[in-house]
């Protein structure tokens, strides 16, 4: 750690306060956790049972489901699924949830039951469901697919099941190799290796405890198996801030975070991707996954936007709220010590091509006023002048220099065709036409220009 990336003694002192404070008032024998800022770990604290620092095991349930869905989105990357893949397509004979989508298994919004059937899957061996069938009971589809928002267990169960046949390995043994060994997670691992932190229930009304079962979950695994340390979950939360390109790339991870499905609550303040979670906290959106196994709870959030990840750990089944924890903490940060923003740079020499600095400025869509920036690597950046109204980045389509495909909000998809030469250069965006003055009489405006201009009455 060097001097420009530790934290100031105050902000250490207020990170130390909220987790003891958490490990005290929740009564967890132990809270670990962590804060990620700019690629590194710049704090790490703990309290109660064990002390700060020690490479100690936790159990991270749900969060282990971020995972499986990299891995998933590995699949889509090598071209080997499509998201819009029915389940049924590459697992024939799937006996529930084979009319599904991936991006619908991914986003819980494939309609599937929350849990497993019986017994409590958290608290049972695997054996107990060797196979997928089951998995589900007689009344496996709670919602019709692609409706609503239905978290499911099985689901991705189902999805862990995937990766296995399209790797041809146990899910185990390709999380290993595709993101633990290059993310250097060594000590994430699907059942506990010493020295880890046993689970426990906590009376709810005196301060005794009695152990929580230590389960393998077998087809559940993908769903909520995994274990972890704060320094491995500390990495795993670079990689989620930055990408890796020997596991996934940026562009696929802000993919990941984008909302999928509308959220169960409308007007909540959560929401889901493909594979991670998304909540407002204090102004922020955060992305990551909250995690919970009888003994333990856990959470993981970042803020790509301050360029600052936190995590929390605690071994007992309830009592400390995790994923309030550890977006207070990264808040302590965020507020107290802001994000430095990354100095500016002019772009490359190759991205400044003459005609594309020559089509920046002010256009006209109709009457109103937008401003076209080019940014690195030939990004266009189209917003409305006055701030109200529809803006977007656009990316360039691949062997066409002048068509750009949008980003986000309103124009995500859509084709930006710049038409710069000619007697009215124009942008054409999925038949909007911009020009650079108000309804210009030479463009192909849909339904043209009054011949008498612009005139008083």
């Amino acid at each position: 750690m060097t001097d420009d990336q530790s934290l100031l003694p105050d902000t250490r002192r207020a990170l130390r306060h909220r987790t003891a404070t958490a490990q005290a008032t929740g009564r967890a024998p132990a809270v670990a956790a962590a804060v990620v800022r700019d690629g590194t770990t710049v704090w790490t604290g703990a309290h109660g049972a064990y002390p700060a620092g020690e490479d100690r095991q936790y159990r991270i349930g749900s969060i282990t489901k971020t995972l499986t869905a990299v891995l998933v989105l590995r699949l889509r990357d090598a071209g080997l699924l499509d998201l819009g893949d029915r389940l049924a397509a590459h697992l024939p004979g799937t006996p529930y949830g084979g009319d599904a989508t991936i991006a619908q298994l991914l986003s819980h919004s494939a309609g599937l039951a929350a849990e497993a059937r019986g017994p409590w899957w958290e608290r049972t061996e695997g054996t107990l469901r060797p196979e997928l069938a089951d998995l589900f009971g007689p009344d496996p589809q709670k919602h019709p697919a692609g409706r609503r928002h239905h978290y499911s267990n099985p689901g991705y169960a189902l999805l862990g099941a995937l990766v296995e046949r399209l790797r041809g390995a146990p899910w185990t043994e390709v999380l290993h190799a595709e993101i633990l060994r290059p993310l250097g997670m060594t000590r994430t691992t699907a059942l506990p290796q010493p020295p880890y932190a046993p689970g426990w229930a906590v009376h709810p009304y005196a301060d005794v405890l009695q152990p929580e079962p230590l389960t393998d979950t077998g087809r559940m695994a993908p769903a909520g198996q995994l274990w972890s340390t704060a320094g491995d979950l500390a990495a795993f939360a670079r990689f989620l801030l930055a990408g890796d390109d020997a596991v996934l790339g940026a562009d696929t991870l802000a993919e990941m975070r984008t909302p999928a499905v509308a959220p169960a609550d409308p007007g909540g303040e959560s929401g889901y991707g493909l594979g991670l979670q998304i909540i407002r906290s204090g102004g922020r959106v955060l992305t990551g996954h909250t995690g919970s196994m009888p003994g333990f709870t856990a959470a993981l959030w970042t803020s790509p936007a301050d360029r600052l990840a936190a995590l929390a750990l605690a071994n007992a089944t309830s009592g400390v709220p995790t994923g309030a924890l550890a977006a207070e903490l990264l808040a302590e940060v965020a507020d107290r010590e802001p994000t430095v923003p990354e100095p500016w740079r002019p772009m490359p020499a190759a991205d400044a091509e003459p005609w594309l600095v020559a089509l920046t400025g002010t256009w006209y869509w109709g009457t109103g006023a937008y401003t076209l920036r080019l940014l690195a690597d030939r990004t266009l950046l189209l917003t409305p002048a006055g701030g109200a109204g529809r803006g977007s980045r656009f990316r360039p389509v691949p062997g066409d220099e002048r068509r750009w495909r949008g980003l986000e909000g309103y124009y995500a998809g859509e084709i930006l065709h710049a038409v710069p030469d000619g007697p009215a250069p124009h942008l054409d965006l999925g038949t909007f036409v911009f020009t650079r003055i108000p309804y210009d009489p030479d463009a192909p405006t849909p339904g043209g220009s009054d011949p008498a201009g612009w005139t008083g009455r």
